[in-house]
């Protein structure tokens, strides 16, 4: 066949043979488990173990599926197989996609597994990664935070689901360090970006319950090797209320 299958037919063969509409699997999709597993604890851990992938984008209709994992957005196409919808990307990289109730799940080509739950009011021109990265910020740092030590002692800290921060004395803006560059420099550890009028610089942080510690980053890499943070003198210890 020297042309590709037409969507309408690839939407009738899954029809008849799934569950499923195939517009079922339309909108974006969030790795709520690494959101859960990281309540209280660990960030860096949680995100190890339900990583890699953090949210998918699935468009039927035009047979596109885009995920990404914290650091970069994947584009692929999406074609009707065993069943199931495949996602299909550069390099020869498929990903099964089916559905179990409300929730999607994903198997690679290596058989490693993930869910991911919809998001139900996800603004149409929202970046992808943008909804997983809300969703967490607001579950893992959303509410009230007192400074109980280091400067600005005694203040009212709200970190928002879109970066910004109030009551950190001379920062307006944050980004917790959820995979790339900016996570690989600090090892294993919880790292975040702070910063003001655009001028920032890495934190360690360790998160234990109610209870956040923010730490200086300090560089133990020579001047013409990859950054190797590990965590410093702590700067500030907060409490949620």
């Amino acid at each position: 066949m020297r042309h590709a299958l037409p969507l309408a037919l690839a939407a009738l063969l899954l029809g008849g043979c799934a569950s499923h509409k195939p517009e079922d699997y339309n909108g974006i999709w969030i790795n709520q488990d690494a959101i859960d597993a990281a309540d209280g604890g660990s960030l860096r851990q949680a995100l190890n173990k339900n990583g890699p992938v953090l949210e998918w984008k699935i468009d039927t209709a035009n047979q596109q599926a885009s995920y990404s994992n914290g650091f970069e957005a994947v584009d692929g196409y999406l074609s009707a197989k065993d069943e199931q919808w495949q996602a299909s990307f550069s390099g020869g990289q498929t990903e099964q996609l089916s559905l179990s109730g409300d929730k999607l799940r994903t198997t690679s080509q290596t058989g490693e597994k993930q869910t991911f739950m919809r998001v139900k009011a996800a603004p149409a021109n929202a970046p992808l990664g943008g909804s997983f990265e809300k969703a967490l910020y607001t579950a893992y740092l959303g509410g009230e935070w007192k400074i109980v030590e280091g400067p600005g002692k005694g203040a009212t800290v709200r970190f928002a689901d879109n970066g910004s921060v109030t009551g950190l004395p001379n920062l307006d803006r944050y980004a917790l360090c959820l995979a790339g560059d900016c996570a690989d420099m600090g090892g294993d550890n919880d790292s975040l970006w702070l910063e003001r009028n655009q001028r920032g610089a890495p934190w360690m942080f360790k998160r234990d319950g109610d209870t956040l510690e923010i730490l200086q980053a300090v560089n133990r890499a020579q001047p013409d090797e990859k950054p190797q943070l590990t965590a410093g003198a702590r700067q500030w210890v907060l409490e949620r209320d």
